[in-house]
């Protein structure tokens, strides 16, 4: 399944943005959402949703969680989660 980086970037935003903050994503959410619940199909997304997710976070848009604590996207291994980081979230709900 082919889905671009782009895709996968607005997806993930839209997620944690609606979980709003102090609160997380699981990755595979974002997989789910955009290609169904098809473990065959969700499961090829995780690869480049953690490449969005590195690149977002080192850009300070969005924070990668480990046991609930932010780690360095550079370097982080395991299960991880995903939260909007609590300024791009506070500059898009007052129309930023």
């Amino acid at each position: 399944m082919r889905v671009g980086e782009a895709a996968l970037e607005a997806e993930m935003r839209a997620l944690t943005n609606a979980r709003g903050p102090g609160k997380s994503i699981c990755p595979s959410e974002v997989a789910r959402a955009l290609a169904g619940e098809d473990p065959k199909r969700w499961k090829q997304l995780m690869p480049a949703i953690r490449r969005v997710a590195v690149r977002l976070a080192r850009a300070g848009e969005l924070r990668i969680l480990r046991k609930g604590k932010p780690v360095d996207p550079e370097d982080f291994k395991g299960v991880y989660r995903l939260a909007c980081a609590s300024e791009a979230f506070e500059g898009r709900e007052n129309g930023g």
